[in-house]
């Protein structure tokens, strides 16, 4: 079964942040640059939130805000739920759609290692069954 680790080793542990002072729209600019979903909110090394493209349209644009006013620390995500690297993509997925998130911190030794996506973790599972699949097909050749 692959584990959170697994998927970082061939996905990256690039992490994008801001600071919670940055406006909603430098944050949507990094977004759109980074063709990312979310951003972690972080002070101090430390996650402070995650800021998404659903917090924008929640919190941004039916409350009537302006993006280059508000402060992202006023409109994130400031309960952050966050996986291991030892977790499995099961977990995840679990997680995710427990808490009906599309993006997951990785944190080891209060470190953030990187962010999983619901695409990064749809595509692990993927590639998981897709292997599985083939070992049966090959067991089967085999009978």
């Amino acid at each position: 079964m692959k584990t959170v680790r697994d998927i970082l080793s061939t996905k990256g542990d690039q992490i994008w942040s801001v600071k919670p002072d940055a406006t909603v729209f430098e944050t949507l600019q990094l977004m759109a640059e980074r063709e990312i979903g979310a951003v972690l909110v972080m002070t101090g090394g430390k996650i402070a939130g995650i800021f998404s493209e659903r917090d924008y349209a929640r919190q941004v644009i039916l409350k009537g805000k302006a993006s280059k006013d508000t402060p992202v620390h006023e409109v994130m995500t400031s309960r952050v739920v966050y996986v291991r690297p030892e977790q499995t993509v099961d977990d995840c997925m679990a997680l995710m759609t427990d808490k009906r998130i599309r993006h997951l911190p990785i944190v080891e030794d209060d470190q953030v290692r990187g962010v999983l996506s619901i695409g990064d973790v749809v595509k692990a599972m993927i590639s998981e069954k897709q292997f599985l699949i083939e070992q049966l097909e090959n067991y089967i050749a085999q009978g």
